[in-house]
């Protein structure tokens, strides 16, 4: 069986390493395709979601946006684009959270949680980003509206559509099967009288069913158990 060598991480201090992380970026990671379309949205007073910024999107926000922030929700990587990521919110004088979600699962109470205590705690204008700012980036900004801005639930989750790159069609739509499940809990309450997005969360979030019942509808229910790792 072919073992999968530990990625090791460019040394910036070098030319040889820089030109790698360079290549690792634009290559690997598919920079050349966000040099041309940055998906950057502001969804809030302050508060903007994009693509994998480059080191000089990041210099240009901070410029031109003031950014104190960037969120990063492919959390820490050794590959080239993280690093040089971090190394331009050094220069630049951001703060950079890492900070990991995924586009192809339910999202833990836990995650949902500290995300309400993330929105609280940093320092605005912000940029929340993923790689290509559809999904991750998408759930986040429902997050924001729904726990920071409190606006109404059809009015966030339109942070989750085509307009961003977002689809719902694929495993990405599991993100949408979500927030959907909130919205039949209540379903038949007019939307002042449902339980608070937090107390759903809380007390009667199911996050394993959310997602088994999504892949079974998805024709894929043969596969469940051994995506969900059960016996």
């Amino acid at each position: 069986m072919r073992v999968k060598r530990k990625h090791v991480a460019a040394d910036l201090t070098t030319r040889e390493g820089r030109a790698r992380a360079r290549r690792e970026m634009v290559w690997q990671d598919h920079g050349f395709l966000r040099a041309i379309y940055q998906n950057l949205h502001e969804f809030g007073p302050g508060m903007w979601r994009s693509n994998q910024p480059s080191p000089a999107k990041v210099l240009k926000y901070a410029r031109e946006l003031g950014l104190k922030t960037i969120l990063n929700l492919r959390g820490e990587s050794t590959k080239g684009y993280y690093l040089l990521e971090k190394e331009a919110c050094e220069k630049a004088g951001i703060a950079l959270i890492d900070f990991q979600v995924f586009s192809r699962d339910t999202p833990t109470r836990e995650a949902i949680f500290a995300a309400r205590d993330l929105f609280d705690s940093i320092e605005y204008p912000a940029l929340i980003h993923c790689k290509s700012g559809a999904d991750r980036a998408g759930l986040m900004a429902v997050l924001y509206k729904l726990l920071k801005e409190k606006v109404p639930f059809r009015e966030a989750t339109e942070q989750l559509s085509l307009k961003y790159l977002h689809i719902k069609h694929g495993k990405t739509g599991m993100l949408d099967a979500f927030f959907q499940a909130y919205a039949d809990f209540n379903a038949g309450r007019p939307e002042a009288a449902w339980k608070p997005f937090l107390d759903w969360v809380g007390e009667d979030y199911d996050r394993l069913k959310v997602k088994e019942d999504f892949l079974r509808d998805f024709g894929k229910g043969i596969q469940v158990d051994k995506i969900l790792q059960r016996e």
